[in-house]
């Protein structure tokens, strides 16, 4: 029986679960050296041999196949021939072009989120665009897109198509509000989502309007969510030998990550308690705290912890004051303990209020900046910043992937591409075709 999770010869995945695996240097060398050829060292990568159509545009789409790329597959990304990415024109900041490009450079927004992927520049407004497209889905594992509902039916790329010409597809769509639903039709946007779905009411200080996250987080748990589907998809295919639809919503995804918060207003019937800024609603003391020079976040999440505290900052008589002697009277008494508790730590710079700290148990933190967080010691002792050569920008430092293996070493094999880096390579080495066919459709303005 074939395996259809897995067509490359050399697949982590299908060597662990011991199933059949087709032998693709004889039956299709073309597709076997392309693979080899684009995934770098990623023969010890747990996706290894599996390939994914990429179809999506901005963020949550392109931040779950680069994390399917992180972890071995070979990631085409399909991008408009002429503008590319919409990312690739949101900046500044731009990383410039060091060789004969034009062009102010390429966006810091879209280096972010496609490293690990090849490029091409394809219309698949014209007939021929499609039929690349069509030859590319025979060759995929998945196909990963965040188009309107029904919007690729006109050009033979919804799922029902796709599906007849490989039924093994794994087909996931990224929406806003899903294939289904009286929203179904509206266009998907993080900060509208994280306004309508619960997120933005309880963002924000206790007395301030409601804020958005700091990045696009419904976005990025959606694409988080998307990537983990696509991979029990591909399990699911060895059991089942077929392909399926998956279908994920910004706004699903969104009040599934109201988590216990959901789940206390479905327990208790009430609204919930609004907007805490840094602190806790039911942890005294648990927030941010001013400094001399800066913040610092503490938790007193006990009161064995509050006592560490209170004797760090030489207030030991808070220890025994009647109106912190528990919990729940430190609740109560909350804006009367933080006073006190804020006075002090003004008087000492966040460095100094680490050091004291330091070795005590208690949990803090000094709150950084994202310049201080990319140059913190630990950051960078764990690997989480690299730098790669860009072939048209040259060095530049971007973020790692973030999980660490045992057995596999995931990382950045390839910088994010420029536009239509890889058109002629895949159409050439993927599916055959000749340099007269490929500068024919270049001709036509097909592809880039």
């Amino acid at each position: 029986m074939e395996n259809h999770l897995l067509r490359g010869s050399r697949c982590t995945l299908g060597r662990a679960l011991r199933l059949p695996i087709v032998n693709w240097s004889r039956r299709c060398p073309v597709r076997r050296l392309a693979t080899e050829a684009a995934s770098g060292d990623a023969s010890n990568l747990p996706l290894a041999g599996i390939k994914v159509l990429d179809m999506t545009r901005v963020l949550a789409g392109p931040y779950c196949t680069q994390i399917l790329g992180d972890l071995g597959a070979d990631v085409i990304k399909i991008e408009h021939p002429i503008r590319g990415d919409d990312t690739r024109a949101w900046g500044p900041p731009y990383a410039k072009y060091t060789d004969n490009h034009k062009g102010a450079g390429e966006s810091a927004y879209y280096l972010g989120v496609n490293r690990n992927k090849r490029s091409i520049g394809l219309s698949f407004q014209h007939p021929a665009g499609v039929d690349i497209l069509h030859r590319l889905v025979k060759e995929c594992d998945v196909l990963v897109e965040n188009y309107l509902p029904g919007s690729l039916a006109k050009y033979a790329m919804d799922y029902d198509t796709v599906s007849k010409i490989n039924s093994n597809i794994i087909y996931a769509s990224i929406t806003g509000y899903g294939q289904t639903g009286p929203y179904r039709n509206r266009a998907g946007y993080d900060v509208m989502v994280e306004a309508e779905m619960g997120l933005m009411h309880i963002t924000g200080t206790r007395d301030g309007p409601p804020v958005k996250v700091g990045v696009a987080v419904t976005d990025l748990t959606t694409g988080l969510y998307t990537s983990n589907s696509v991979i029990a998809a591909l399990f699911g295919r060895m059991k089942s030998g077929k392909g399926q639809h998956i279908d994920v919503a910004l706004s699903d995804c969104q009040v599934a990550t109201l988590a216990n918060i959901a789940s206390s207003c479905l327990i208790s019937g009430k609204r919930d308690t609004g907007r805490w800024g840094t602190s806790h609603p039911s942890i005294v003391p648990y927030k941010a705290f001013k400094t001399a020079d800066g913040d610092i976040l503490l938790g007193g999440g006990n009161d064995r912890l509050y006592g560490v505290l209170c004797n760090k900052l030489e207030k030991p008589e808070w220890v025994l004051d009647e109106r912190f002697k528990t919990n729940a009277l430190r609740v109560q008494n909350r804006d009367v303990l933080e006073d006190l508790i804020e006075h002090e730590t003004r008087k000492k710079s966040t460095q100094e209020l680490l050091d004291l700290l330091e070795g005590s148990g208690m949990p803090y933190a000094a709150i950084n900046d994202v310049q201080d967080t990319l140059n913190h010691e630990h950051v960078l002792a764990r690997d989480m910043v690299k730098e790669v050569d860009h072939p048209s920008c040259g060095p530049m430092k971007l973020v790692n992937t973030p999980v660490k293996w045992s057995e596999s070493t995931p990382g950045i094999r390839l910088p994010p591409p420029t536009l239509g880096q890889h058109t002629d390579e895949i159409l050439g080495e993927t599916l055959g075709m000749s340099k007269e066919e490929v500068e024919g459709l270049r001709d036509e303005g097909v592809i880039a």
